[in-house]
């Protein structure tokens, strides 16, 4: 006989799934492992099928496990959507959100026109500022979110990979000069030591004849003839032109984006509503 599946067995399902390990799902659902452990195995023994196998690193999702995340999800918005409507926006206070440049207007901007108008009791401040700038201050307690290209494979819960791409101005050849002339971010950017490592792996020289955090500083360094630049794909305007092999110049690593949390936010109603549509909206199955 098939079983109803319990709202409780799919939060800790989908935390699980969102956060990698049992270890790590406990701030999400605030239960212990072991609690969030045998709520799995209900899951599966309602199911009938098993849904997580354990990897070396994190759990991975079966296909059966595939499957039912998306109705799993659908189902939890759905039970929010209803209690919303019933008990009426009951959130307030505000949410420190940070967020690079190149990602706001792709990525966050959906999210915060999902997000505001249900929940107009919240104030969002949003800070703009590169990854490695943020990612610290989510640590220290000064943020309690950032949607960031992550420095550190098991930290945050990742969203997806965004591709990095070589743009130059169709206007200018610089890719043919040598050293090459490049525009690149602050020392900690992980786009700077991306694009240095490439230049690297290829034998090609080059020369650092722009470095700034600013995303409008690198396309006007581009725009101007002055260099060519690394940049995520979603940030990169159309009017550059996309170099790559034909130009000399190799791959680049994409970015892993994902959405840090802050310890101190724990508990906090606004910032879980905002860092459950974040994840929602923007995560690439697994």
């Amino acid at each position: 006989m098939l079983q109803n599946l319990q709202i409780d067995w799919l939060k800790c399902f989908v935390a699980v799934v969102d956060t990698g390990s049992l270890s790590s799902a406990t701030g999400e659902v605030h239960r212990s492992q072991s609690a969030i452990s045998m709520q799995l195995k209900k899951l599966e023994e309602a199911v009938g099928r098993r849904l997580l196998d354990r990897g070396p690193r994190k759990l991975l999702l079966t296909q059966d496990g595939q499957m039912l995340l998306g109705y799993a999800r659908r189902i939890l918005d759905l039970q929010a959507e209803a209690l919303s409507a019933l008990h009426g926006d009951e959130l307030t206070g505000r949410v420190r959100l940070g967020v690079p440049d190149d990602y706001a207007t792709r990525y966050l901007t959906p999210v915060l026109k999902r997000f505001a108008p249900k929940h107009s009791g919240v104030e969002i401040e949003l800070n703009c500022e590169q990854s490695p700038a943020l990612i610290p201050r989510v640590a220290r307690g000064e943020l309690d979110l950032a949607l960031v290209s992550r420095d550190h494979a098991r930290r945050g819960t990742l969203l997806f990979h965004e591709p990095m791409v070589w743009v130059g101005s169709p206007q200018f050849e610089l890719w043919r000069r040598d050293p090459l002339p490049i525009a690149v971010y602050e020392e900690a950017s992980l786009a700077r030591r991306g694009a240095i490592q490439s230049l690297a792996q290829q034998g090609r020289r080059y020369k650092v004849v722009y470095n700034s955090s600013s995303l409008a500083g690198q396309i006007a360094a581009v725009d101007s003839g002055l260099a060519v630049a690394a940049l995520t794909q979603c940030s990169a305007p159309p009017h550059l032109q996309v170099l790559g092999a034909a130009h000399g110049l190799g791959p680049l690593a994409p970015m892993e984006v994902a959405v840090y949390r802050s310890r101190e936010s724990r508990g906090n109603k606004a910032v879980d509503s905002l860092h459950g549509l974040l994840i929602r909206t923007l995560r690439q199955s697994t």
